[in-house]
């Protein structure tokens, strides 16, 4: 996760973004939005720009509207990645902020959310989040999961998965190239009693659903329809 594509198009952090709100669950901030009445929560795992990305936000708002209760923790404790700091580069970061606490802090989110009458839910991961979300899905604390151009993630991880799993990635990535999508793909394959689903977006590359250019928008968008139909049809 230390290449540079990881870094690329940093967004502009706004703390007042998105239609919703923040809270504390789970000993954490999060970004929240949604009907409380809601039994159906989907969990956003952010990439290392963290909860505060406008357009992260707003992919939040949009999942919010399709009925569920979405939740976007701030996993990294009010210290995003910040490219502008040149003493903390990404390998220095990241020792900070290892891809395992994603599943690790999301276990206390799910009891906060349990606690709220909520008792199913769905996962997507971004990037960073992917690897969380792979663990959330083996250990079936989930009902599904999707990861869009995931960090980390191997194919024994999606070996693992034991709940329907969607794998959104872009042709340039070099942190999740194509190559290693089609054994994600042929893994799923081996596997018919999960329900896997994984989709190249051409001309796209690392990042582009929660940091896209305008050219790029259009396979945003897609990819953000191909999320919410997933939970949609596995999140009920």
């Amino acid at each position: 996760m230390s290449g540079p594509q990881c870094c690329e198009n940093p967004p502009t952090l706004d703390p007042s973004s998105g239609a919703g709100h923040v809270e504390q669950l789970g000993g954490l901030d999060a970004y929240v939005i949604g009907s409380p009445d809601s039994k159906l929560a989907i969990i956003l795992l952010s990439d290392i720009f963290g909860y505060e990305a406008p357009k992260f936000r707003k992919l939040a708002d949009k999942v919010a509207a399709a009925g569920f209760y979405v939740v976007a923790p701030d996993y990294f404790y009010g210290d995003p990645y910040a490219p502008e700091n040149l003493e903390r580069p990404i390998p220095i970061w990241v020792k900070d902020h290892g891809v395992e606490s994603g599943f690790d802090d999301t276990l206390p989110v799910l009891q906060a959310l349990k606690s709220k009458g909520i008792p199913k839910f769905g996962a997507a991961g971004f990037c960073w989040g992917g690897k969380g979300v792979v663990e959330l899905g083996k250990r079936e604390l989930i009902q599904a999961g999707v990861i869009l151009h995931p960090a980390l993630v191997t194919p024994d991880d999606i070996k693992g998965v034991k709940v329907p799993i969607a794998v959104l990635g872009a042709e340039v990535d070099e942190t999740a190239p194509p190559e290693l999508l089609r054994q994600f793909e042929e893994v799923l394959a081996a596997k018919p009693e999960v329900d896997g689903f994984v989709k190249v977006f051409p001309k796209t590359a690392h990042g582009w659903t929660t940091r896209y250019k305008v050219e790029d928008e259009a396979a945003a968008m897609e990819a953000h329809s191909d999320m919410i139909q997933w939970f949609v049809k596995y999140v009920k």
